[in-house]
């Protein structure tokens, strides 16, 4: 039986394609590909990629993927060559195998530096071609923000955990500076013949207090996958209300999809923690850390089988009020 194509924004389609994919990086491509972008378009000129120009081209992709899952060696080896612990370069990677080996759009080039007066100026994540011969250059972001709840329901109130990042700085960025790139005079001497329509792939994860509910920002899409954000004192209150549950910290390269469900063993094997208290990779970090919850799954899953049904990040007692103050301008 195939996996299901998911259509956009459902959900329940992407979890379904995801459970029938094992391989982590196949899952995290397939995640890239199908999950819901964080933003809306932001016209006139924040328009929206799609990674399929069809149906049809979705389907396949499906199917591409389903077979990649049974040997990734291949993509594996890509990953691997590039030696990266960035998520962002992660991710281009994975989106530019698909681009170069899947079923959908065609990569032109990738990584196009513009330079003026011998000064690089920007660079263009990816040129690609529809089947329909559409030419599009694609800025890709992945990016996993915090709400630091002031209260004004803005896009600056979403901070990046290291406090070195802004949602609505990204967003103006990418507006003002990464998409007009490939409208340049300096871009066309190149020799990548345009013109090019410029498109921002952003995905990613928002993560709310967990005892607030999460506001609505106009710019930020209903749909965006999301998490929690706890302070450590709060931890014990919070974990308190997933009992049964085992938690393990995610190192970044593991910050996309879900991670694969786990047998009993790799529960035990992964020193995933009782519900209540914090998992021991936690302990050696003092800045935020995203955490994932395991529960066990229905039986119509299989036998002994955990999958992560929550994650989210435990921040330093001192984090929020440092973030609301980075989200207001003044840290």
């Amino acid at each position: 039986m195939s996996a299901p194509e998911p259509a956009a924004g459902s959900v329940a389609a992407l979890d379904a394609l995801l459970d029938a994919l094992s391989d982590p990086m196949v899952r995290d491509l397939a995640w890239l590909l199908f999950s819901t972008p964080l933003l809306r378009a932001q016209p006139p000129t924040g328009e929206l990629a799609n990674a399929f120009e069809s149906a049809a081209e979705a389907a396949a992709a499906v199917q591409w993927l389903t077979e990649l899952d049974r040997d990734a060696g291949a993509l594996r080896a890509v990953i691997a060559a590039t030696r990266t612990a960035r998520l962002g370069r992660y991710a281009e990677c994975l989106l530019g195998y698909f681009l170069q080996h899947g079923p959908a759009a065609r990569l032109v080039a990738s990584n196009i530096a513009l330079r003026l007066a011998g000064r690089t100026i920007g660079e263009c994540d990816f040129l690609v071609e529809t089947a329909s011969g559409r030419r599009l250059h694609w800025e890709l972001a992945v990016k996993c923000y915090l709400h630091a709840g002031s209260g004004r329901g803005e896009l600056a109130d979403y901070v990046g955990p290291s406090l070195q990042d802004r949602f609505d700085l990204k967003l103006a960025h990418l507006l003002g500076h990464q998409l007009p790139l490939s409208a340049r005079e300096e871009f066309a001497a190149l020799g990548h013949g345009g013109p090019w329509q410029a498109q921002m792939f952003v995905k990613g994860w928002l993560f709310y207090r967990w005892d607030e509910a999460p506001p609505a920002v106009q710019a930020v899409d209903a749909a965006h996958h999301r998490g929690f954000w706890v302070t450590r004192s709060d931890w014990p209150a919070f974990s308190a209300r997933c009992a049964g549950a085992r938690w393990v910290a995610l190192p970044r390269l593991a910050w996309l999809a879900p991670r694969p469900a786990v047998v009993n063993e790799e529960v035990d094997a992964a020193r995933l923690s009782a519900w209540g208290t914090l998992a021991e990779p936690l302990l050696p970090h003092s800045g935020p850390v995203m955490v994932a919850a395991f529960e066990r799954a229905p039986a119509t899953v299989g036998p002994g089988r955990w999958r992560e049904t929550q994650r989210g990040f435990v921040v330093p007692d001192a984090w929020p009020e440092q973030a609301r103050a980075f989200a207001l301008g003044s840290a």
